[in-house]
């Protein structure tokens, strides 16, 4: 069950690269229709969902969904509001953007070492 799962997560970052690539050198294949919105809808809510991977899973998915929703959609309003649509520049910030929150996260939680005090009565 663990390998099926490493293997859907790195068979899915492949294709959410293989998305970025295509969008961001204006690659002209059939491929493009399915892996281009694949990545501008997995990459923000993967983040989110990183961030928030201690708690409730269905909680965790719910909320990365409506994230990636909400960042998809103000970024193309600003884009729209600045009159500056580009269609390979709204792929670069999404992807710079992730790449932010994955450093986040990895700062945050770190190497798993640290651990926090819980209660008035751990001291």
């Amino acid at each position: 069950m663990h390998r099926n799962r490493t293997v859907l997560m790195w068979a899915l970052a492949l294709a959410c690269a293989a998305g970025a690539v295509i969008a961001l050198a204006d690659i002209r294949t059939p491929a493009r229709v399915v892996l281009v919105p694949l990545f501008l809808v997995v990459v923000p809510g993967a983040s989110v969902v990183g961030l928030l991977r201690d708690r409730d899973p269905l909680a965790a998915l719910t909320v990365g969904a409506a994230a990636s929703l909400v960042i998809n959609v103000l970024l193309a309003e600003a884009m729209l509001m600045f009159d500056a649509w580009s269609p390979r520049a709204g792929v670069a910030t999404i992807a710079v953007l992730g790449g932010f929150m994955w450093v986040l996260r990895s700062l945050y939680r770190g190497n798993g070492s640290v651990r926090t005090e819980q209660g008035a009565g751990s001291r």
